[in-house]
């Protein structure tokens, strides 16, 4: 663990050290992500400016779900994803050789050797939606809400890189995951702008198990609004642990089965 601590150090200075060499390639994706952010959030409001409930949440509920959604995607996106899309170029090219054959893990520098503090404006931004939904919502949080918000962050960020691992999982086996990724993006997208609690039946089944990209930002909002339940939490370890076993044992299972693209 420590000298896995000491790798990441060094892989995350090398990464921002590289980056600065260029600095409008530093620089310019906070301007990308923040236009990109604004342009989001403009269309949230349009749509649910003229909602006064979904299920018993309110502007205020609404305004915290999507700047925890977000959160979660900012936090994803400065620290594994761009590590994590190119698992399947690695695959086909034989490049996942080189890691491989390094006395490292080799998923593990994968996952952070591309960290991206381009989107850490996001961070910023995804916080004042998250404290101006408190405030429209006239809430007054207690310390077990905050603790239990952010735990549940923690759970679902992590809940998100091993569905994000899983579908580049199958490049091991398919030549191609484009219309997996495609599935994944509306997926998300879908999910992005509807709460988990809209869902029912069999949609309920689909985005809370099957593709649970509905309890993402859905449980961290019940947990800070006070509205979680212990079978809620409950169901949220639950999915977390059945997912990240499978996303893990796909992945060992994928590099045993992998014979190099280059040999």
């Amino acid at each position: 663990m420590k000298n896995n601590f000491k790798f990441l150090s060094a892989l995350i200075k090398l990464r921002l050290s590289h980056i600065m060499t260029f600095r409008l390639g530093f620089f310019g994706p906070f301007f990308i992500n923040t236009s990109y952010f604004l342009v989001q959030l403009f269309a949230f409001e349009a749509i649910y400016g003229h909602v006064d409930n979904i299920r018993g949440w309110g502007h205020g509920e609404i305004l915290i779900f999507i700047g925890t959604f977000s959160l979660i995607d900012a936090l994803n996106m400065t620290i594994c994803f761009f590590g994590v899309i190119s698992i399947p170029e690695k695959i086909q090219t034989g490049e996942l050789d080189l890691y491989l054959t390094k006395p490292v893990n080799p998923l593990l520098r994968i996952t952070f050797e591309k960290v991206n503090p381009g989107a850490m404006p996001l961070l910023l931004f995804s916080a004042c939606i998250i404290i101006y939904g408190v405030k429209e919502n006239s809430m007054s949080l207690s310390y077990s809400n905050i603790i239990g918000y952010l735990f549940l962050v923690l759970l679902m960020t992590i809940l998100y890189y091993d569905l994000e691992l899983l579908i580049r999982c199958f490049a091991f086996f398919v030549f191609s995951v484009n219309n997996l990724v495609k599935i994944e993006n509306t997926a998300t997208d879908l999910c992005l702008k509807i709460p988990g609690i809209a869902f029912s039946g069999i949609y309920k089944i689909i985005f809370y198990c099957v593709l649970p990209y509905g309890v993402i930002a859905t449980l961290p909002t019940q947990a800070l609004i006070g509205a979680l339940s212990a079978k809620g939490l409950i169901l949220g370890l639950i999915i977390v642990c059945i997912f990240t076993l499978l996303a893990l044992s796909f992945w060992n299972y994928g590099v045993h089965r992998y014979e190099s693209a280059s040999s």
